[in-house]
């Protein structure tokens, strides 16, 4: 039977309207998923960063959005000030920033070194958390009367093996000795209180309260320095109880949990025989430069007494704040707070968060400064995080460094460096932040290096000034009895 030309038309004709059709619900079904797929994601994305993250109630308090932090040394405050940059970043809230990378430090703080300031109480400033040599009547003129100001603390022996560590380079005391155990047994040997940087080495803490450190020791002096500390913050951490201490501090500011939830930041790198690993900060296993004797751990408690007596003062009421608080009740938001941060830990980061070596971190924007005898770990992102839940997670791993170059860019766009937006500074220990952008200039009274490999910088009437403070501490003091300026109250 023959068929017509036309009837061969009509089969494939009808299959290629089936095929079309098939094609036509493939694709929508297809389009369908990735909408569907980017929803999901943006879902989890808020469900991981606000759900889960609000924390136990807090009750009717209204959160603190004015805060000032003394960022001590070696004292875990570098994630403690990440907290703050998150949390004002997010808030879209206005920073207290130094025109360098501290309020240049080791002077004494002087308003005029916060940028954009213009006067007292012009500008609305919210957070001030860079590290300075606090003088509160300056700090007064910057922040606003309702400011919560807390600072953190940590055992001076841990707190010297640390500064030793870190500063071995340039202060003088550390350079000359052999290794801490060494400068333990014989601190006069070394220290010279009229060198530059050698406060690094005798009552850190006492310093960066703004008190003279080389004071000699008497139980009237030191009742002193804790009562003009306890005027003058409302809380005082202790970085050896940290999540104890980030419970309390929620509660004190009204911050929901996410907002103190952090990844421990400048974890140190450990080497035993058997390999390489990591530990924080608080348990590294020292190198032999830092070992020291039960011995040499009371001459170094002895030589630091002014700290060692704030450390037992304030760890003392540290402990009378959490049985206030409730010890059952501060074990279940610790527990709340661990797990938290273990979730978001293997969300955010690779290897479950495994801190790993500066250079093996892809992302050059992110590796954390190196300084000293000891390598500074840093962490690595997920692949294939949303956008949404990349950034929520940048924010907790970013280095202090570039966290503040990327706030000061935003708050002040049209004075941004160029540099900041690809490159990381460089950093003498010991002194301020340098980039190494050759058109960025030590700011008025910063410290660099100097043309001796010490270190230097500022202007004439700075440095003059850091000799003074360096040859007469006793001028220096801003712990005085009765009134007057530079009384810490």
């Amino acid at each position: 039977m023959r068929l017509g030309l036309g009837r061969y038309r009509v089969g494939p004709m009808w299959l290629w309207k089936a095929l079309l059709v098939f094609v036509a619900i493939a694709f929508a079904g297809q389009l369908l998923g990735v909408i569907f797929n980017k929803s999901l994601q943006q879902d989890r994305s808020r469900s991981l960063f606000s759900s889960d993250g609000q924390g136990p109630s807090l009750g009717s308090c209204r959160p603190h959005s004015h805060v000032m932090f003394l960022k001590t040394h070696k004292t875990a405050s570098s994630t403690v000030l990440n907290m703050l940059y998150r949390y004002g970043e997010e808030r879209d809230l206005c920073f207290a920033l130094p025109l360098g990378y501290q309020f240049g430090y080791p002077l004494p703080f002087n308003a005029h070194r916060v940028k954009g300031y213009r006067g007292p109480h012009v500008a609305a400033f919210s957070i001030m958390g860079n590290h300075m040599r606090f003088n509160k009547p300056e700090v007064e003129k910057v922040m606003p009367v309702d400011t919560f100001y807390f600072s953190i603390m940590r055992d001076p022996v841990a707190l010297a093996e640390s500064s030793y560590a870190y500063y071995k380079a340039v202060a003088p005391a550390f350079k000359k000795a052999k290794g801490l155990g060494d400068f333990a047994d014989n601190p006069r040997k070394y220290y010279d209180p009229r060198l530059r940087n050698n406060h690094y080495a005798r009552n850190l803490l006492w310093f960066d309260f703004g008190l003279d450190h080389n004071a000699n020791f008497s139980t009237t002096l030191a009742r002193r320095g804790e009562a003009a500390v306890r005027r003058a913050f409302k809380l005082i951490l202790v970085s050896e109880h940290f999540d104890q201490s980030m419970v309390l501090l929620r509660h004190a500011l009204c911050w929901p949990l996410d907002a103190i939830v952090s990844f421990s930041l400048n974890a140190r790198q450990q080497k035993p025989s058997g390999g390489s690993s990591w530990v924080g900060k608080a348990a590294a296993a020292q190198p032999p430069a830092l070992a020291l004797t039960d011995d040499q751990r009371l001459k170094l408690r002895e030589w630091n007494a002014l700290d060692w007596h704030l450390y037992q003062a304030f760890n003392r009421s540290f402990w009378n704040e959490v049985d206030r608080f409730g010890r059952t009740r501060m074990d279940q938001e610790v527990a709340l707070l661990r797990t938290r941060r273990d979730v978001l830990a293997r969300a955010c980061l690779r290897d479950g968060g495994r801190p790993v070596e500066a250079s093996r971190i892809r992302d050059k924007t992110i590796r954390p400064f190196q300084s000293g005898l000891v390598k500074i770990l840093g962490y690595e992102l997920q692949p294939g995080l949303d956008n949404a839940t990349h950034q929520s997670c940048l924010r907790m791993i970013r280095p202090e460094i570039q966290y503040k170059d990327l706030l000061d860019a935003r708050q002040f766009p049209r004075a941004a460096p160029q540099a900041a937006q690809a490159q990381a500074p460089a950093i003498p220990a010991g002194g301020d932040y340098v980039r190494k952008d050759p058109s960025s200039q030590l700011r008025t009274g910063e410290l660099g290096v100097g043309e001796g490999g010490g270190v230097g910088g500022g202007t004439g009437e700075d440095r003059s000034r850091l000799s003074r403070s360096n040859n007469n501490n006793n001028n220096q003091t801003l712990l005085r009895d009765g009134g007057g300026k530079g009384k810490i109250k």
